[in-house]
């Protein structure tokens, strides 16, 4: 579905990705770790070009680009393929949940009001927010309003959902209801990337585990090889930080 080869992206002369190669198949949930700084967010605002990047080349299914010169056109077709959730919401406060959800598909999609308002209602019914279709974002908890922005994208029919640390924002009694509903619409069969450090989230639903560090990917696998036998020292140290309890075998 999409293939990423030897993306760069540098701000200044910090370089953050450094030659990042990712492959995602249809109905892949793939879930990407590391350290702050490891350049995790990075490629995901460089796949959805809300960073150009500086060298690389990807192909989406029929769209074959290099990232560096994509032109409009093709970074518009790579847009209507790719949805993202945001790690602080990005609504808009002075519209209704409702309106969050329908804006993309009528300003986006040209998509007439009430088919969009139709979408948008399904959309948020199925994040369990069918109550909450005139409410404000001032009037959402935090995981109300993410449930929003998840709503948002699956509203959009997306091949791929990218998700940006999805739960770093929320109090951690609002975490579980956002990573249930990532659950269930990866049961679904959504294909999905996922930024976070919640590692049981990685552990149960993930089909595949990237561990990136320094700008690049230090190792990949499913989540049992990761989290029980990983390779690289790097992902091992790394491991131990995170997860008191955690040990390896040999």
């Amino acid at each position: 579905m999409l293939k990423i080869n030897n993306i760069h992206k540098a701000f200044g002369k910090n370089e953050v990705l450094k030659g990042v190669d990712l492959n995602i198949d249809k109905g892949d949930v793939v879930v990407i770790l590391g350290p702050s700084g490891s350049g995790k967010t990075t490629l995901l605002r460089c796949i959805n070009f809300l960073e150009k990047p500086d060298e690389g080349h990807a192909t989406f299914g029929e769209i074959d680009v290099n990232l560096k010169t994509a032109s409009k056109k093709q970074i518009h077709d790579i847009r209507q393929k790719v949805a993202f959730v945001f790690q602080n919401y990005n609504l808009f406060n002075n519209k209704t949940a409702l309106d969050n959800v329908a804006l993309g598909l009528i300003v986006g999609r040209k998509m007439p009001k009430a088919e969009a308002y139709e979408i948008s209602k399904k959309a948020l019914d199925k994040v369990g927010l069918s109550d909450k279709y005139d409410s404000y974002p001032s009037q959402l908890s935090g995981g109300q309003q993410q449930r929003v922005g998840i709503a948002r994208a699956i509203a959009l029919s997306p091949d791929i959902i990218l998700f940006d640390e999805p739960t770093s924002a929320l109090d951690p009694e609002l975490i579980g209801e956002v990573l249930t509903v990532m659950k269930k619409i990866a049961k679904e069969g959504t294909t999905m990337v996922v930024v976070t450090h919640e590692m049981s989230f990685a552990q149960d639903v993930a089909n595949r585990v990237i561990f990136m560090d320094g700008g690049v990917v230090v190792e990949e696998g499913d989540p049992k090889e990761i989290f029980t036998r990983p390779k690289e020292e790097r992902t091992k140290q790394f491991l131990k930080r995170i997860l008191p309890d955690f040990t390896y075998y040999i």
